[in-house]
């Protein structure tokens, strides 16, 4: 994330915000761009506590990002690659839905050794308690 100021834990969770209703069934989608506007603050702030390039989180069309020490990625496709839609990320990272249960339902696409990110989701900031 060189040359991206940090994202501070308030605007992670006012990013969150407007989405959780409607990920909780209880509205309609928000617009293409309250959504896109959580999934990326919400990957970059990953990105920021877990910083790496041995895994790339993708969630199209609205992000990629490289996370989680380890080997070097540099070109082509890498090794450990998680892919899922928005809602399915914003429910991981809000907590509303657990890693193994998105696994389990094909929700998530996650290949490579290092792209299991259950003891890193749900992001600190936004755990239900």
């Amino acid at each position: 994330m060189a040359g991206q100021a940090p994202i501070p834990a308030e605007d992670l969770r006012a990013a969150i915000e407007p989405v959780r209703d409607w990920l909780a069934g209880e509205a309609e989608q928000p617009a293409r761009s309250v959504v896109g506007t959580a999934v990326k603050t919400s990957a970059r702030w990953l990105a920021q506590q877990v910083p790496g390039r041995s895994v790339e989180v993708r969630v199209p069309p609205h992000v990629a990002v490289q996370c989680i020490e380890g080997p070097r990625h540099t070109r082509g496709t890498p090794p450990n690659v998680v892919e899922t839609d928005a809602a399915t990320w914003l429910r991981l990272v809000t907590g509303a839905l657990t890693w193994a249960e998105a696994v389990a339902a094909g929700k998530v696409s996650a290949s490579g050794n290092r792209a299991d990110l259950s003891a890193i989701l749900p992001l600190r900031p936004l755990r239900q308690h």
